[in-house]
């Protein structure tokens, strides 16, 4: 077998295991002030504790714009059973105000530099927009989706906005999907071509009553030079348990405590 392709530069800056603030970093004094996930003062928090990698969603607002935002209504965080896709920019921008404030994708990016971001594109109208905005940040950006074929056309836009450098990506459930049988069956061949193209497998540790984490998994996605982070992991006690398995990453509500548990 060849020998696994050089990281993407979206690895470079940290050592494993790696911490992804997980929508941000919102404390438990932060909600009680109002501040939620996604906004730009959880961005700030995740960034000011220390956080290099940042997890967050992206979707597509009426007028264009993309914004990061995890649900694709405003239900769970402003009581309004609007979609995003239904408001105006500066109509979210004055529901987010006093929530910590909106933060869109290219705001982020500008904001700051020295972040790597993982984004996960949760909306099929948001994916051409969002690679087009991630394209010249590309060596500090990993495009993800649930959706392998929204993932896929997100990476197509980010290489035609700069072709010298794709974004990094992890699969979306299809590929999860694939590898899984591939494992299961024993098959060198399929678990290479689940893996092609692939820089990370983004999973839970556990998927209903299956575990989806398992030694096998991590040995065949090392081999391939694929890095495994698990998520959404709080507690210390199966954060050590996860890198003592071997997983490279944790994808956390609680950045500031896994970064100073995990030293990292």
């Amino acid at each position: 077998m060849s020998e696994p392709p050089a990281p993407h530069p979206w690895f470079d800056a940290s050592e494993t295991p790696r911490v992804l603030a997980h929508r941000g970093l919102v404390t438990d004094d932060a909600l009680s002030a109002g501040i939620v996930e996604n906004s730009f003062a959880a961005v700030a928090a995740a960034h000011a504790a220390g956080a290099i990698y940042l997890e967050s969603d992206c979707h597509l607002t009426r007028d264009g714009e993309v914004v990061l935002f995890h649900d694709d209504d405003l239900l769970r965080i402003a009581d309004d059973k609007r979609r995003i896709d239904e408001v105006d920019l500066r109509e979210l921008e004055q529901l987010m105000a006093e929530r910590g404030g909106l933060v869109t994708l290219a705001q982020a990016l500008d904001s700051f530099p020295d972040v790597r971001f993982n984004i996960d594109v949760k909306a099929d109208a948001a994916a051409e927009a969002a690679g087009t905005i991630v394209g010249p940040f590309a060596d500090r950006v990993l495009l993800t989706s649930f959706s392998d074929q929204r993932r896929r056309r997100a990476l197509e836009s980010a290489l035609h906005a700069n072709p010298a450098q794709r974004p990094a990506t992890s699969a979306g459930s299809a590929t999860v999907a694939r590898l899984i049988l591939a494992l299961t069956i024993r098959s060198r061949r399929g678990v290479a071509a689940a893996l092609d193209g692939i820089d990370a497998l983004q999973l839970p540790e556990r998927q209903g009553g299956l575990r989806v984490v398992s030694p096998r998994l991590l040995e065949a996605a090392h081999r391939h030079g694929v890095e495994v982070h698990v998520w959404t992991v709080n507690e210390p006690d199966d954060m050590r348990r996860l890198v003592a398995l071997g997983v490279d990453g944790i994808v956390t509500d609680r950045a500031a405590d896994a970064l100073a548990l995990l030293k990292v």
